[in-house]
């Protein structure tokens, strides 16, 4: 799980860098749970809020600029 404060400290690039990689997992976990393979169903909620906690990161960051 990632956190606001060390999101916040992160440039434009590096951020969205941790979207895209964050999209390709939940991607992947989704995957997972349509061929029973996944164990921790909790993750796909958990990547969700991460991506949501990026993106309003970037919109915050967007607004500043």
């Amino acid at each position: 799980m990632l956190k606001m404060t060390d999101l916040r400290e992160l440039n434009q690039k590096e951020l969205n860098e941790k979207l895209m990689t964050s999209r390709q997992e939940l991607f992947n976990l989704r995957f997972q749970h349509a061929t029973a393979q996944l164990e921790k169903t909790a993750s796909i909620p958990a990547t969700k809020k991460d991506i949501a906690r990026i993106l309003t990161v970037l919109v915050g960051k967007g607004r500043r600029a």
